[in-house]
């Protein structure tokens, strides 16, 4: 089955777009938008849909094949191998909608993007420290 994954690349992130891309594919993975067997659109799918440099999409997709998650298949494509998936969870719904109300909240009292960002990446620093 080919994906419904559709990569969006933010050139002013600071973030590399080889790994926005291969963090696209991760949260895909781990909300179960992609499952094993999807095949990834191919390196001049995504430079037709987001003007990356092709060799940019094969970096991200030889660093999720490193991971594990990915398969390429000569002639074929890049294969979904694993999930990041948990077991579906009747919470995720109820977190969901909460989160949704959150940001409506958030935007009703003016906050961008950016600022939402920021609280989000904020709260979770406090929450989940890095190791070290």
């Amino acid at each position: 089955m080919v994906s419904v994954v559709e990569f969006r690349i933010d050139r002013r992130s600071g973030v590399a777009t080889y790994l926005q891309i291969v963090q696209q594919v991760q949260q895909a993975l781990r909300l179960g938008v992609l499952v094993e067997g999807d095949r990834l659109p191919t390196a001049a799918q995504v430079a037709a849909t987001t003007k990356v440099n092709p060799n940019t999409t094969l970096k991200a997709y030889r660093e999720l094949e490193r991971e594990g998650l990915v398969e390429p298949r000569p002639g074929l494509g890049t294969f979904v191998s694993r999930t990041l998936a948990r077991p579906d969870s009747a919470a995720d719904a109820l977190l969901r909608e909460e989160l949704r109300s959150w940001m409506d909240r958030a935007c009703a009292q003016g906050l961008d993007r950016e600022d939402v960002q920021a609280l989000v990446a904020s709260v979770l620093q406090d929450r989940y420290p890095a190791d070290g």
